[in-house]
Formats: structure tokens, C-alpha cells, sequence
């Protein structure tokens, strides 16, 4: 390690608490008298249980602090999620923002599987429910490649489940805050042994295929989550 080198800071709690709330108010800029409203009501209603049952004022005053927090930070949380989701929403590379949330049963690909020169792009997920393709960009525009790609997958695998989901804000398609739901709702059709093994005879396929059209950097086709955070 050079001298001139620092080593990266470390991130405490509340820089990501600051960070989730910088996030939520562009998108939401009264969460923070939401948050302190939440607060000094649990806050008052333990003051109020305190004098009414004449228990220990500091416990139930502290207890009702403690549980005021918690809400704010529920809420936060909650509303942070759907804020990123809007700010993201019709940017290229949106889709990513859901499937590398995704915690388990689901094997996603770090860049997208297809693209065309106007920036619309096909996604891949295996899980339980067989081969999910999910595109991003106008309906009219991806149709044809979405289509192109699922009947790849499904000369490969021709057992396997495949389903296309369309993300975007045309009738039809799939609103990126709903896209999770749309992912749990699908029918589990394969066993956990049997999703690696799917995964990798498609990224056999992925090898042989057409390359991403000049022009386009897979890996900058993510949203950029420092920018997000407004830092």
C-alpha cells in the first residue's frame, strides 16, 4: 500500500440513516415532520400512561421515546425504498435497482443479457419460477427484443418455465416499485437444485450471443446510487 493512500472511512449507523433521509425527502420533503410528529405523540402518550396508572414516569416516558423512534425509523425505511424507486424510474438501468436487492432464491445477472442501440434493455433472473426476462424501455421498442431473447432461452431450455415482464409506465407493463410483487406472485416450477443448474447452461448461451451494440458500457448500465444519496 503506497503512503500517499488513505484507508476508506468507515461507515457508522447514522450515515446511512442520513443518507436514507436525504433520499426520501426529494421525494417526500414533509417525512421530517412526519418523523418528529410520530415521535412526540408516542412520546406524549407515554406521559400520558404514566399519569394515569401512576407507574414510573421515567420508564413509561422512556418506553414511549423508544417506541416513537422505531415508527420514525419504519417510516423512514419504508418511504426511502419507494422514493428510490421514483427518482430511478425511467432511467437506463432501472431494472437493476430491484434485482440486486433481491436477497435469495434468485441467481441475477450483474449486467444486462441484451440491448439495442437506444438503450433498451433485456435483464435475466432464475429462480424457482423457471427463466424471468424483464426489459426496460418503450413497449414498441423492446417487444422484438424481449422476444428474441426468450425464444433463446427456450431452446435451450426447453423444460423450463420462461416468463417476460415488461417495466415501465405504459399500459401493460410493470411499474418498477411493483416489480418485486410481480417476481413473488409468479408459481415456483423448479426445485433449489435445479436453479444453478439452469444457470449454467444460460450462461453458456450468454458466451455464444451477439455482442452489446457498440456504444453501450454494460457496466455503467446501473443507476448511480452515490448520486442518489446526494453526495
Amino acid at each position: 500500500m503506497s503512503e500517499n493512500s488513505t484507508p476508506q472511512k468507515k461507515r457508522r449507523f447514522y450515515h446511512n440513516l442520513m443518507d436514507a433521509y436525504r433520499i426520501a425527502a426529494r421525494t417526500y420533503p414533509w417525512i421530517g415532520w412526519l418523523m418528529i410528529g410520530v415521535t412526540v405523540v408516542a412520546t406524549a402518550l407515554g406521559v400520558l400512561a404514566a399519569a394515569l396508572i401512576h407507574g414510573s414516569w421515567f420508564s413509561l416516558i422512556l418506553l414511549g421515546l423508544l417506541i416513537g423512534v422505531l415508527i420514525s425509523t419504519i417510516i423512514l425505511s419504508t418511504l426511502t425504498e419507494r422514493a428510490t424507486y421514483a427518482q430511478v424510474e425511467g432511467t437506463v438501468g432501472q431494472v437493476y435497482m430491484v434485482i440486486s436487492r433481491i436477497r435469495s432464491g434468485w441467481i441475477a445477472n450483474q449486467q444486462p443479457i441484451a440491448a439495442n442501440p437506444e438503450q433498451d434493455l433485456v435483464w435475466r433472473l432464475i429462480g424457482r419460477p423457471g427463466i424471468v426476462l424483464i426489459s426496460e424501455g418503450p413497449s414498441s421498442r423492446v417487444r422484438s427484443l424481449l422476444e428474441q431473447e426468450r425464444k433463446k432461452a427456450q431452446r435451450i431450455m426447453r423444460n423450463v418455465t420462461v416468463t417476460t415482464i415488461q417495466v415501465g409506465t405504459e399500459e401493460g407493463q410493470v411499474r418498477l416499485a411493483k416489480l418485486q410483487r410481480e417476481l413473488r406472485s409468479l408459481k415456483k416450477t423448479l426445485t433449489r437444485d435445479e436453479v444453478p443448474l439452469v444457470n449454467q447452461r444460460l450462461s453458456a448461451l450468454d458466451r455464444t450471443s451477439a455482442p452489446i451494440p457498440k456504444g453501450i458500457d454494460p457496466t455503467r448500465m446501473r443507476p448511480n446510487r452515490r448520486a442518489l444519496r446526494g453526495r
